[in-house]
């Protein structure tokens, strides 16, 4: 690789020319990195729902041409000035948001929520300078998240760049960069089940089973696993859920069933949707006293979140995250060494592999509803 340090690479990406219509396979440029930026390899991308929602973009300001991808695993190929924790050969994780180490987010114990470095979706360039790392004759091609891994390399800011063990396979730890490690961390480090407890996920989806997952790590005796798609039940007691309800089955709100089937309600609850009904039912399963709904899920923007205070007069908790209260570079080897120690599986997750030629194909796969992650390949 030292061949490439300093000079621009010529490389494959797959372009999001205009929304909705298929990525395209292009020979793309892509500069050096400069000051507190990294230049990756990436080895191994999957497809995460974001991408799917930004390359329809149905609702939200349409940034293009761009390359999507955010959810991936790679090795260091230079460093730009200023970078000195990160050097070439590194195996790394890329994340869409950050963590700076010097804010008052990123040196509090309690947030993950970096000042300089949360998700962006609109800036489709670098912070140094404003500008875009990719081109093509001469156009820019905007950044997507900050990570733009759907391109063989990619130029990422240092501190949305997490360190890993070197021995950890990529083409597994690479979903941990969003989706699973949102919902683990939604039940590991927000709604923190204690063993034989119970626990509602709402939504079986790969960031609900992640959430399942992580409940099934705790120790939880009851994994209540509540979804619309009753063909979901099946593959979700791979990841410890144990027992379903299916909204459509009652004509009565699905909290009430919960409450019946739990003498009371469940200890924990994940929402893990977006839907407001869904998060509005989520809190209001939970045992009073001590119960905690996680809502982990995006709503609508023009969503409101309705329910009477007296569920929290009567000591019920209701608490929001955002990519599972992870610090990137501090938390994330950590939950790489869970895999490595074999306390979490993370080859049940991926479903479908593609080479890079068939990238559209994940789309497919993601807008039937198809399985939980396609692997793509980018050699």
């Amino acid at each position: 690789m030292s061949s490439t340090v300093g000079q621009v690479i010529r490389c494959k990406a797959a372009v999001a020319w205009e929304a909705g219509k298929p990525l395209v396979i292009e020979e793309v440029e892509v500069a050096p990195p400069q000051k507190m930026e990294v230049r990756l390899k990436i080895l191994f991308t999957s497809l995460c729902h974001t991408d799917v929602y930004f390359w329809e973009a149905k609702g939200q300001n349409p940034v293009f041409p761009r390359i999507l991808g955010h959810e991936a695993a790679g090795i260091v190929e230079s460093v730009g000035e200023g970078v000195t924790e990160l050097e070439a050969g590194d195996h790394v994780l890329p994340v869409f948001t950050g963590e700076c180490k010097e804010c008052a987010h990123c040196k509090s114990e309690e947030s993950n929520m970096c000042d300089l470095l949360r998700i962006n979706t609109d800036r489709g360039v670098m912070l140094s300078d404003g500008k875009s790392r990719f081109s093509k004759n001469g156009q820019p091609i905007y950044h997507f998240v900050g990570t733009s891994t759907f391109s063989e390399y990619s130029v990422v800011h240092v501190g949305c760049v997490a360190k890993v063990n070197p021995l950890a396979p990529l083409d597994k730890v690479c979903v941990l960069s969003c989706g699973i490690s949102t919902g683990l961390g939604a039940t590991l480090n927000v709604a923190k089940p204690k063993k034989g407890s119970s626990v509602a996920v709402f939504g079986l989806g790969a960031v609900g089973l992640a959430a399942a997952e992580g409940a099934r790590l705790a120790g939880a005796s009851r994994i209540i696993g509540v979804d619309l798609n009753p063909a979901r039940f099946e593959e979700a007691k791979k990841f410890g859920v144990n027992e379903f309800v299916n909204p459509k089955d009652y004509d009565k709100p699905v909290q009430e069933v919960i409450v019946e089937m739990t003498n009371g309600g469940v200890d924990r609850s994940v929402e893990c949707t977006g839907n407001i009904n869904a998060m509005i039912s989520a809190f209001e399963c939970v045992h009073d006293g001590w119960g905690v709904a996680v809502l982990v899920g995006v709503p609508h923007k023009e969503a409101v979140f309705k329910t009477h205070p007296v569920n929290f007069l009567t000591e019920r908790t209701l608490k929001g995250t955002f990519f599972g209260n992870y610090k990137p570079r501090s938390d994330l080897p950590s939950v790489v060494e869970k895999y490595m120690n074999k306390e979490l599986e993370l080859e049940k997750f991926i479903t479908h592999e593609v080479s890079f030629s068939e990238i559209n194909k994940a789309f497919e796969f993601m807008l039937k509803g198809e399985g939980l992650r396609c692997l793509i390949r980018m050699e």
